[in-house]
């Protein structure tokens, strides 16, 4: 009769298993190797990027397709719509991530008048939707010229400090022209009072101001006076200022103020974990106004739960973490200024959304990137990945991975063709 050694489990030698934690090591371990690949933010930023349009296109299809048909008598009426502006913006994407660098600078400054102009457009002759006059009908389509002015000032603002990098420690360099024409801007957008689109053009002035090394005792008196503008605009407002009053507890007034932001709580509370699937939403079927465009996040959270809001969320910071590692390796000062002020401007836009969604911020209007439902935010929005994707494929690593894939591509079909002749 023989003995089991106490040193064996189950008959397997202990010597012979693998120590605890070993697979969470090498799991960490091949993640930080394909980090590591040249490749790697390319490839980030292209698939975060269409996962991300994917899921937007299905939650407009799920989130618009009641109030489709109660208004068009057609499920699908949004949803083309939203298709069409896919159909545009992705092929727009891929001619800015081919583009030359040399080109996109030259069109800075015409892009910057150009949004100028449609922004003062807008002033004298834009068309008034909920309370916001910040739309230019053109035609029979309606664009939103201040989506297009994001675009305008990130790259006006990273042509000119490109320009000036050497002359960036002295504050008039620093501050002109660029803080005058986004305040120019700014000033333009709030004519329409469009609060929350400002917000955002503020956060991007502030975040190019930040890069580019600004001191600090600037950003307190840029955000004094940017606060103080923002009081000021929200107290000659009934209605925008009962929103900001009423956000924190949006139960309190929940016939009025409140019933946005309430039924919002309500869709995202009644999701849970996995959500209620997709089309399974209550909410959209007259409760929450502005379903498939500023609360698309609500509905979104009731039909794929808590899962499906933070897939949405870390596809985000996957965007920004890939973004920034493009910015922090290139030696062109454009790439790396353009590259942050994208993502400051996205990153920033889906906080603004999801905290209003979650009513820890007040109602302000502003669309999920890439997931709301408009031509006038997703084009645009397309277009700065793929200026971003772009700048990912020409790292010096990564052009030299795809020269390199390419080759062995084209050596793989000539050898294939002269297997061919052969036979």
């Amino acid at each position: 009769m023989t003995t089991a050694n106490p040193e064996d489990v189950g008959g397997v030698p202990r010597r012979s298993r693998a120590p605890l934690g070993s697979g969470i090591v090498a799991g960490w371990r091949s993640v930080r190797d394909a980090l590591d690949k040249p490749l790697a933010s390319y490839y980030l930023l292209l698939g975060a990027s269409a996962l991300l349009l994917t899921i937007g296109v299905i939650m407009v299809l799920s989130a618009s397709s009641v109030r489709s048909y109660l208004t068009y008598g057609d499920s699908y009426a949004v949803v083309k719509r939203q298709l069409m502006w896919v159909a545009l913006g992705v092929p727009a994407a891929w001619v800015a991530s081919r583009m030359p660098i040399k080109h996109i600078r030259r069109l800075a400054y015409p892009s910057f008048l150009a949004a100028l102009v449609l922004l003062g457009l807008v002033a004298r002759f834009g068309v008034l939707v909920n309370g916001n006059k910040n739309w230019l009908a053109i035609g029979p389509v309606q664009i939103q010229p201040a989506e297009i002015a994001k675009l305008a000032i990130v790259l006006w603002a990273a042509n000119i400090y490109a320009h000036k990098e050497r002359r960036l420690r002295e504050l008039h360099h620093l501050l002109v022209p660029v803080v005058p024409g986004l305040f120019a801007v700014i000033g333009l957008v709030l004519v329409g009072h469009d609060l929350g689109t400002a917000m955002v053009l503020a956060a991007i002035l502030l975040g190019m101001l930040w890069v580019v090394g600004a001191p600090l005792r600037l950003f307190g008196l840029s955000l004094s006076v940017l606060g103080v503008a923002a009081v000021a605009l929200a107290a000659t407002d009934p209605e925008r200022l009962q929103r900001i009053t009423h956000f924190t507890d949006p139960f309190k007034d929940y016939t009025n103020a409140g019933w946005q932001p309430a039924h919002g709580l309500y869709a995202l509370s009644s999701g849970g974990w996995f959500g209620q699937g997709i089309g399974a939403s209550t909410q959209k079927w007259g409760d929450l106004p502005e379903a498939h465009t500023d609360f698309i996040f609500a509905v979104l959270g009731e039909e794929l739960g808590l899962v499906g809001t933070m897939l949405v969320v870390l596809l985000f910071f996957t965007i920004a973490y890939a973004a920034i590692r493009v910015a922090l390796s290139t030696e062109d000062p454009f790439v790396r200024y353009a590259t942050f002020g994208i993502v400051v401007w996205l990153l920033g836009q889906m906080m603004i959304n999801v905290g209003m969604v979650l009513a820890v911020l007040p109602v302000i209007g502003i669309p999920l990137p890439i997931v709301s439902y408009g031509g006038s935010a997703l084009v645009p929005s397309l277009v700065a990945l793929g200026l971003v994707i772009g700048f990912a494929r020409r790292e010096p690593e990564a052009a030299a991975a795809l020269a390199a894939r390419k080759r062995n591509r084209s050596a793989g079909l000539s050898a294939a063709s002269m297997s061919d002749l052969r036979r």
